[in-house]
């Protein structure tokens, strides 16, 4: 008997494309939810480790250390390995690190007097120790005091900053390592 027309012989399965381009969506699809989950967790590693603290301070904790901002925190001229400039006044900005290899401490303080005065202030505490350059606008001041202990100082007075003042900025680095 002859083949009737208008039935169509029925097919077996799906096309092998179609499986394919299925199995690489899923695919995708398992790493993208498998990468939200790696990145979830490394923001709720880094929440726990972060504190706040009034005024905006704020401490991070590393296995190896820890780093605080606290605007409200003063540091004291051994703290900073040299003297503060007298009569500066302390301002928002500081910053201590301590770390397994050494430690830094950061301050910032402003005072009146001219850029000048407070240049020749730090010169004469550090002597020719101390690797110093002049700009326009302040001065940098290196004195490594050590193989191991070192402060920076930039000195800086813009008339469109800090009303006009002198800006004082002191880090003093330690390393541990030997």
């Amino acid at each position: 008997m002859p083949p009737q027309p208008g039935v169509a012989a029925p097919k077996s399965g799906g096309s092998s494309a179609v499986k394919i381009i299925l199995i690489i969506v899923g695919v995708f699809v398992c790493l993208g939810i498998l990468a939200a989950g790696v990145v979830g967790y490394g923001i709720w590693r880094v929440s726990r480790a972060v504190h706040n603290y009034s005024a905006n301070g704020v401490t991070i904790n590393t296995p190896g250390g820890a780093i605080t901002s606290n605007p409200v925190k003063t540091y004291t001229a051994d703290e900073l390995g040299i003297d503060i400039y007298p009569g500066a006044q302390p301002t928002k900005g500081g910053l201590n690190m301590t770390l397994p290899t050494g430690s830094m401490l950061a301050a910032n303080f402003v005072t009146s007097d001219s850029k000048d005065q407070v240049v020749a202030f730090y010169k004469g505490k550090v002597g020719s120790n101390a690797a110093t350059m002049d700009t326009a606008d302040g001065a940098y001041i290196n004195w490594n005091k050590s193989t191991k202990d070192s402060v920076v100082i930039s000195i800086t007075q813009k008339s469109n900053q800090s009303d006009g003042k002198t800006q004082i900025h002191i880090v003093h680095t330690t390393n541990k390592s030997s």
